[in-house]
């Protein structure tokens, strides 16, 4: 039987339009499907919109359209335009406005209720509306958000609440049994430490909204949109829950971590298997979000740059589980030196030779033995892309060194023969590689080879039947 791997990202809000920080996690998880695509994993990968919400129903108002449908409808057009153009492979799609999202929110509502972990009662408190959450005073900073940098409402009103207090202690239980559900350990120990501070019970509704899914039991209130845009994940699965990984934002590692666990222990439903939460791109020290401002556009970046120039970036630079600040300066350096210098170089050395040569290709494997795939898929699992991607590299730099020591401009016959071979093959293998990545360059070194991109199962040198022809260098240096 064949093994499923069905990843998920947050789904977004449709507020604006996608910033690097939504992009950022977008081609993480878009990486890891292709990457078990390529092992021969049955991948579902699930993005889409969280369309429910007040900061929505709010930037629809102030973008002058009076019905908020017809103004996510638009949005959900650009943003799905933005993934295409980021070259996102996503399997499912799922916006929070669709019936068949409502159908099971309202289902799994019904079954809570059921259960008893559902009562009416008066919330007082302070809300955040950039979070759509409620805050406690220990959470505020200096008497702030921490996220947002602005001062939370107080609130008292009548909502509906789930009973999150009747499932500490088994939540405690599960995360401690099972090491691997929150990632990384940081991100597990702060999630132990909240819930041993004392769960208290969770407000799943607001009264008096003309926006949202309104409640089974009582049409006056509408879900609050956590409670909603959680279920997404089952409601976009299409058959496929329990997710194998969602890639989460530290920010919103609670409610992955304890609310949803919590709402699938009511519901009698399998957990995901793994919840990890990523760092922030920060620019000087502050987290990139279009609430403070600081957003900058990936499709700008994409153009400027290059799409795998970006994709590369994102993930060998920065170590995904922490925060890390984006600079174009580190972008420009690790252009020019990994991708022109090293990468592209390799690629236009070994074609120009190779399309010279008039007689067969073939040789004995010299360098299949310096490509350690299980050191690298074993980052790839950990979610360490950079160490993966520096893995890679290690084989990459030993085929430049090969070339430097065999000195195949200075071969002839069948010794220049071999050495041709294990370049061409290195170079295939390569492109398998980095496809996941940068899946426009790979293309381009295969098509340049003449040969199929292949996946996990053709790693091993075997007979090059390719037609080489060389083409442009792969990247050109930017001018820093």
């Amino acid at each position: 039987m064949v093994e499923k791997f069905f990843i998920t990202t947050p789904i977004y809000y449709p507020n604006r339009e996608p910033t690097i920080g939504s992009a950022y996690t977008t081609i993480a998880a878009d990486v890891l499907a292709r990457w078990n695509r390529l092992k021969g994993k049955k991948v579902f990968f699930l993005t889409g919109l969280d369309e429910n919400s007040i900061k929505v129903s709010k930037a629809a108002k102030e973008a002058g359209y009076q019905d908020v449908q017809r103004y996510v409808d638009e949005m959900a057009k650009k943003w799905i335009e933005v993934w295409k153009k980021l070259k996102i492979s996503w399997d499912g799609f799922i916006r929070t406005t669709e019936e068949r999202h409502k159908k099971v929110v309202r289902e799994f509502f019904r079954r809570v209720w059921e259960k008893g972990d559902i009562y009416k009662g008066v919330y007082q408190g302070l809300y955040c509306e950039g979070c759509e959450a409620f805050l406690t005073e220990s959470e505020l900073v200096d008497g702030l958000c921490p996220l947002h940098k602005k001062k939370p409402k107080p609130l008292s009103e009548e909502n509906y609440f789930f009973r999150l207090s009747r499932y500490q202690e088994k939540l405690l239980d599960y995360i401690e049994k099972n090491p691997d559900f929150i990632q990384p350990e940081s991100r597990r120990n702060e999630v132990i430490s909240f819930i041993k501070a004392g769960l208290k019970d969770i407000s799943i509704s607001r009264p008096g909204l003309d926006w949202g899914i309104t409640l089974p039991v009582d049409e006056s209130h509408r879900f609050w949109v956590w409670f909603d845009a959680l279920l997404n994940y089952i409601s976009g699965s299409e058959g496929n829950w329990p997710a194998e990984l969602h890639l989460v934002g530290k920010d919103i590692l609670r409610f992955h971590a304890v609310i949803w666990p919590a709402m699938l222990f009511s519901a009698e439903e399998p957990l995901p298997k793994r919840v990890y939460a990523h760092g922030f791109l920060t620019i000087d020290g502050q987290k990139i979000s279009k609430s403070l401002g600081n957003a900058i556009d990936p499709i700008w970046l994409a153009e400027k740059y290059g799409l795998d120039t970006l994709r590369y970036f994102l993930l060998r630079h920065i170590p995904f589980g922490e925060d890390g600040d984006f600079s174009e300066k580190a972008l420009v350096e690790r252009h020019n030196g990994e991708l022109v210098a090293e990468l592209g170089n390799l690629v236009y050395r070994v074609l120009s030779l190779a399309e010279r040569y008039q007689g067969e290709i073939k040789g004995e494997d010299e360098l299949s033995n310096l490509l350690d795939f299980e050191r690298i898929d074993k980052h790839m699992e950990r979610l360490e892309f950079h160490h993966a991607l520096e893995a890679i590299w290690d084989f990459l730099k030993a085929v430049n060194r090969y070339i430097n020591e065999r000195e195949p401009w200075k071969l002839e016959g069948e010794e220049l023969a071999g050495v041709l071979y294990n370049l061409l093959e290195a170079l295939r293998v390569i492109a398998i590689l980095i496809s996941p990545f940068m899946p426009d360059t790979a293309e381009k070194i295969c098509q340049q080879l003449g040969v199929k991109l292949g996946n996990f199962q053709q790693l091993k040198f075997g007979r090059f039947e390719g037609k080489p022809k060389k083409g442009e260098m792969l990247f050109k240096k930017i001018s820093a």
